[in-house]
């Protein structure tokens, strides 16, 4: 678990991993018609792979079977986060 504490980056907020699976946790802020600002919270997930003719790191969003536990895993820590830290009611009624 790794949490960044600046707020209003392009970095994001959390980061859970279990092996090659991460869920990584956004805040992202948004403006309503009446120029009220709010947070949403948004998750992203990936899993990280050696691609053998390049011999580079990438990412996918295709899984294995072997790897939905820990997809489960890091989206359960994540659900768990976003509800604990929340948004404001003001982003709930834009989203």
């Amino acid at each position: 678990m790794e949490k960044n504490k600046e707020f209003g980056s392009n970095l994001p907020e959390m980061k859970f991993k279990a092996g090659a699976i991460t869920a990584t946790v956004w805040r992202n802020t948004l403006t309503n018609k009446e120029g009220k600002q709010g947070d949403v919270l948004s998750v992203s997930f990936d899993r990280r792979y050696l691609d053998k003719e390049s011999n580079a790191w990438k990412s996918t969003s295709s899984l294995r079977v072997g790897d939905l536990p820990k997809a489960v895993f890091v989206l359960n820590k994540a659900y768990e986060y976003v509800l604990l830290n929340g948004q404001s009611n003001l982003a709930a009624e834009i989203s």
